[in-house]
């Protein structure tokens, strides 16, 4: 006897299943789970852009405000002490000063050339509106104008200053003031 047994008659004559044709791609729920993860990667791109614009609004402001309040603090110096203040007239004057005074003209000089390239180095990095960068450029440009002390000190100390601010400042600064440089 034999372990094996052949089908019968009727099930022979019964066709195989076939597997059902494939396209080979994804089924229909893959191609949606696929589309739907796709969309929540552009909506989670767009909020990281929504993100960054908020970020750099609040950049400008916060830097905008710390440049008002360096100007602010520099300006105060010589509102609330007459000393300086006394020592700013006179050399804006052109009137001379004691060597302590010079010192004193030099240093409140150099604060506001400093706080000038900071203003000109936050607007070249776009952290400073155009508008309100032609208004402080007005500004320098009118100081200059009103202190020939000022502009004469600019002269002396622009090669410390980047050459880029230099190059801003140096066309504020009234015509002849500056000796030629070689």
């Amino acid at each position: 006897m034999s372990a094996t047994t052949e089908p019968s008659s009727a099930e022979s004559s019964r066709p195989s299943p076939e597997p059902a044709p494939s396209s080979g791609g994804p089924s229909r729920a893959a191609q949606w789970l696929g589309v739907a993860a796709n969309l929540g990667a552009l909506v989670g791109l767009l909020l990281v852009v929504v993100q960054l614009r908020q970020n750099r609004d609040l950049m400008r402001a916060q830097v905008r405000h710390e440049l008002a309040s360096g100007a602010t603090n520099v300006l105060l110096q010589t509102a609330v002490n007459p000393q300086l203040a006394s020592v700013m007239r006179r050399a804006n004057a052109g009137d001379s000063l004691t060597p302590d005074e010079a010192v004193q003209f030099r240093s409140r000089s150099n604060a506001l050339l400093r706080y000038a390239e900071d203003v000109h180095y936050q607007y070249r990095q776009g952290l400073y509106d155009e508008e309100e960068f032609t208004r402080q450029k007005e500004a320098w440009r009118l100081s200059f104008e009103r202190s020939v002390a000022f502009s004469r000190y600019w002269c002396e100390v622009r090669p410390l200053y980047s050459p880029r601010f230099a190059a801003t400042m140096d066309s504020l600064v009234p015509a002849g003031t500056c000796p030629a440089t070689p």
